[in-house]
């Protein structure tokens, strides 16, 4: 096996700890709420004036399931939705008290699991930083090239005709 095999395959074990681990942590602090839901909460709570748009793009989900997506955050007293005076065209979207609330869980759970963490983060210089920055960013960008090549729009999980 090569370096850049190992590597990718590196990626992929300490991804499925990370995702294993906190999941079971997530599932626990956030009983009743899908990941997709609380990603959505995280994001509205983060962003000002966020829509259909931005989300699905954030997201790469396409419009229709973000619609669907935020229509039960809505039905469940998550969000809600707003127009600004200038523009009664455009829905945006707010947390409520309620989703305020997931949004800080969810915070306070990724504090802990940075604190949890941080004795390997604390390991590394700012110079191996730079380096592993530098490379996902051009692996990120490759990665986005060959999704051009195919022609797919991956915000819309569909091929561009």
């Amino acid at each position: 096996m090569d370096k850049a095999e190992q590597v990718i395959r590196g990626f992929w074990d300490v991804l499925n700890k990370l995702i294993w681990l906190n999941k079971l942590k997530m599932e626990e602090s956030l009983k009743g709420y899908t990941p997709s839901e609380v990603h959505c909460i995280d994001y509205i709570g983060k962003n000002v004036d966020s829509n259909v748009t931005k989300l699905a793009e954030s997201f790469h989900m396409t419009r229709g399931a973000v619609s669907k997506l935020t229509k039960k955050l809505i039905k469940k007293g998550l969000i809600e939705s707003y127009q600004k005076p200038d523009n009664k065209k455009e829905i945006y979207f707010r947390l409520t008290e309620q989703g305020k609330l997931i949004y800080k869980i969810h915070e306070e759970l990724h504090k802990e699991f940075q604190e949890r963490d941080k004795p390997v983060f604390e390991q590394v210089t700012e110079e191996q930083f730079d380096n592993m920055l530098s490379f996902v960013e051009k692996y990120s960008k490759h990665l986005d090239g060959e999704i051009k090549k195919l022609g797919v729009d991956i915000r819309r999980n569909k091929m561009r005709r």
